[in-house]
C-alpha cells in the first residue's frame, strides 16, 4: 500500500502515513488518488477529530510528485490550464475541516508543499529540511510558492523558491521564520504530533472545525487569487520535459547548503 491510514478509536485521531520510503515518499498518480478519495471519507466518518500525517521511514516525508508520473501526465495545449494531479492531496482541497497536523521527519520539498500548504501545523524532527527544487530543473515553482508564501515571510518564500536545490531551510530555520510551530527530539515528531491531535480530538469538533474554517478563511480569499495565476506562468516558464530531465541528471550529484 502506497498509503496507510489508522485510526485509535479511542482517541479520534487518525495518522495518516506516505508509505513508500523506497521512493522518498514521493506521490506517484494512484497515491494521490488516495489520497484525494481519504480525505473525502474522512468527512463522514464521525470516529476521527483530528488527524496526522508523516512519512514513512526517517529520510523524507515526502519529495512531491514521482518523476515517473510527473511524465505520465499528458498536459493540454493551452498556456490557461494545466493537468496537475497534486492539486487535490489536501484535506481543504476535498472540503475536510477536520484539523490536520503534518510531523515532518527528513526531506520536504516540492511538491510536499501542497499538503503542509494544507496542514493547519507543523511539527518537525530536528533533522527535518525543506526546499524546493523546481527552478534548478527548469520548472516554475507557482503553486508552491503561493502555499509557502502564505506559511512564510515573503523573503524566505522567495528565497527558498529561487535557491532550488542549492540550499535547504533546516528545522530549526523553518522554527524560527514559523513555518514550522514545534521542533521534537529526534525522532519524536509523530509522538509530538499525535500528543497534539489527541488534545484537539478531545474538544467539541462543531468548534474545532468552526475554528480551522476561519483561520482557512482569513487566507482563502489571497490563495485563490494567487493560485488563479499560477497554471498560465507554469505553461509559460517551463522547460520542455525532456530539458528537465537532462538537468535532473546533470545536477543531481550536486552538493547543498543548510541554513
Amino acid at each position: 500500500m502506497t498509503l496507510l491510514t489508522t485510526t485509535d478509536k479511542a482517541t479520534a485521531v487518525a495518522l495518516v502515513t506516505l508509505n513508500r520510503p523506497t521512493r522518498l515518499n514521493a506521490i506517484d498518480l494512484p497515491t494521490a488518488e488516495q489520497l484525494s478519495t481519504m480525505w473525502r471519507e474522512l468527512r463522514y466518518d464521525d470516529t476521527v477529530r483530528a488527524i496526522v500525517v508523516t512519512g514513512a521511514g526517517d529520510r523524507a516525508f515526502c519529495t512531491g510528485l514521482d518523476r515517473d508520473a510527473a511524465t505520465a501526465v499528458p498536459q493540454p495545449n493551452s498556456p490557461y490550464t494545466i493537468e496537475d494531479p497534486l492539486l487535490r492531496i489536501g484535506p481543504k482541497s476535498n472540503d475536510l475541516w477536520k484539523p490536520l497536523i503534518a510531523a515532518v521527519n527528513g526531506m520536504a520539498c516540492g511538491g510536499a508543499f501542497y499538503l503542509l500548504g494544507e496542514s493547519d501545523f507543523l511539527v518537525a524532527d530536528p533533522a527535518a529540511t525543506f526546499f524546493d527544487p523546481h527552478t534548478t530543473y527548469g520548472m516554475v515553482s507557482a503553486f508552491e510558492s503561493v502555499l509557502m508564501a502564505q506559511r512564510m515571510p515573503y523573503g524566505e518564500a522567495t528565497r527558498m523558491a529561487l535557491m532550488g536545490t542549492a540550499e535547504r531551510m533546516s528545522a530549526r530555520r523553518a522554527y524560527e521564520v514559523g513555518l514550522v510551530s514545534e521542533v521534537t527530539e529526534p525522532g519524536e515528531s509523530v509522538t509530538a504530533a499525535l500528543r497534539c491531535a489527541e488534545v484537539i480530538a478531545g474538544y467539541p469538533p462543531e468548534a474545532v472545525q468552526g475554528t480551522v474554517r476561519a483561520c482557512w478563511s482569513a487566507r482563502e480569499a489571497a490563495r485563490a487569487h494567487a493560485l488563479a495565476y499560477a497554471p498560465h506562468l507554469v505553461s509559460l516558464g517551463n522547460r520542455t520535459g525532456q530539458e528537465q530531465s537532462q538537468l535532473f541528471t546533470a545536477r543531481r550529484r550536486g552538493g547543498f547548503l543548510t541554513r
